[in-house]
């Protein structure tokens, strides 16, 4: 799921009410559909500041109904109606005013969101005379503030709050229903399970027997299984576990709903919540596994790329790390800044799967197997799997809290033990899924181990120790 906001190039439009089913549905550029309001709703002769407040509340209004997928999640093949009632007033065939016109073609993609935050705010309107809405922005006292020489964004914060701001320029998509199309099940990895996992945590929060999920990283694993599960038994869906369409949008409509995303005090999306892969820059003097992950990467690529050098996989950005970071940005034509900002992070993850898709199925590395791209969890199968465990089993030698594993190709409750245990042995998440952090540490360990780089207790070290 694309959790980046994006202007829709078209816009569905009911005409009618949402349960008549009668009705046309028509699809109109968003442009025009902007226009559209905006000449049926407000007059052209207003002062241009009042008409730029009040475009942008219909362009925002717009983008918070199929941000939300408002009609769509419950079921309806459109993103918003034609009726004032419901929506915005929409004239089908009109004519646009032409300084209307003019003003929503340069401001079509700016919309209202509140600071901290990405998602577009409810923006709730009224004409002010023959309607009021508290909180909204009264048509007509907006004309009133622009007649008091207020601008547009101050207008907009005397009704919305001084806490809002304005997102420019936002990038114009075909816009395309968020549920991909596919069921998301058990040992799948991938963005949508992550906003899932996301929306299901949020979700916990107003129905506590929902399991949270601890690590919300895109990897669909039991625990993400289980939550899914409580969720359906909740709503009164078939609990099996599977997102599919119905599940996918149930937790789309519960989560607008306890976020209250289509009110006006709003709790908001932070802009972190968009962030499915990159989780913030890292520098310098940074910890924990999105510096490990930055590792990883690192290490992997600069075994095909001699100018990059190698880096410990500690989740401790230090100086080295610094270091490998500025020489992978200079190879690929970044700002060498030594910082891992989100260009330098999606450039890391490319190059790796890039590297990773050139390489044939039985490469392996200067003492190690890379990391496949598929995590590993209990029901995976394959060659992948029989590594692990080969490696696991070798492991178990020598670390006897590890459970022994037999060297089957599947994985079950024996290897699944056997990974919890060797993750909270070497202070990983306890999780009993393989991802790329796990893999290549239990490699490393399994390489130390048979190349007699690891010392049994007692053994000489190969090496004179002194006290200096």
């Amino acid at each position: 799921m694309d959790l980046e906001l994006k202007i829709p190039s078209t816009v569905v439009v009911h005409l009618g009410a949402p349960t008549d089913s009668s009705a046309q549905n028509v699809t109109i550029p968003f442009v025009d559909y902007i226009k559209n309001v905006a000449s049926s709703e407000i007059f052209p002769t207003w002062p241009e500041n009042a008409l730029i407040a009040n475009i942008y509340a219909q362009i925002t209004f717009t983008l918070n109904r199929i941000f939300t997928e408002h009609y769509r999640s419950q079921g309806y093949p459109f993103d918003i109606t034609n009726l004032e009632a419901y929506d915005q007033a929409y004239v089908y065939g009109r004519d646009f005013f032409e300084n209307i016109s003019q003003i929503v073609d340069e401001i079509f993609n700016n919309y209202i969101t509140r600071e901290g935050n990405y998602n577009p705010i409810y923006a709730r309107y009224c004409n002010g005379t023959t309607s009021l809405c508290p909180g909204g922005l009264s048509q007509w006292g907006s004309v009133d503030l622009a007649n008091q020489g207020y601008a547009p964004i101050d207008i907009l914060k005397y009704y919305y709050g001084e806490d809002i701001t304005l997102v420019e320029d936002a990038e114009v998509a075909d816009a395309r229903e968020s549920y991909p199309g596919q069921p998301l099940r058990l040992g799948d990895n991938s963005l949508e399970v992550k906003g899932m996992q996301v929306r299901l945590n949020r979700i916990s929060k107003n129905y506590p027997s929902i399991p949270k999920i601890a690590f919300p990283d895109g990897y669909f694993d039991v625990i993400t299984e289980d939550a899914v599960k409580e969720f359906q038994r909740i709503f009164n869906l078939t609990a099996d576990g599977i997102i599919g369409k119905a599940t996918w949008y149930k937790i789309i409509r519960i989560y607008n709903a306890v976020k209250k995303l289509s009110e006006l005090d709003a709790e908001g999306i932070s802009l972190a919540f968009i962030k499915e892969q990159y989780t913030g820059t890292l520098r310098n003097g940074d910890t924990g596994p999105g510096v490990e992950m930055i590792q990883y990467y690192l290490r992997f690529i600069g075994t095909f790329n001699d100018f990059i050098p190698a880096v410990t996989i500690d989740g401790v950005f230090g100086d080295a790390t610094e270091n490998s970071v500025r020489s992978f940005q200079q190879a690929y034509g970044l700002e060498q800044t030594g910082v891992v900002n989100e260009e330098t992070w999606n450039r890391l993850y490319s190059t790796y799967f890039s590297i990773l898709d050139g390489l044939p199925p039985d490469f392996k590395g200067e003492n190690f197997v890379p990391f496949g791209g598929t995590v590993l969890y209990r029901g995976a199968s394959g060659d992948a799997v029989r590594t692990l465990q080969n490696n696991l089993a070798e492991i178990a030698t020598v670390y006897t809290d590890i459970p022994k594993v037999s060297v089957t190709g599947y994985f079950g409750p024996e290897t699944e033990q056997a990974v919890i245990a060797y993750q909270k042995l070497f202070g990983l998440a306890p999780r009993g899924t393989v991802g790329p952090i796990t893999w290549d540490s239990i490699a490393s360990l399994y390489s130390d181990i048979v190349n007699g780089n690891l010392k049994s207790p007692g053994q000489f070290p190969g090496y004179v120790l002194s006290e200096e």
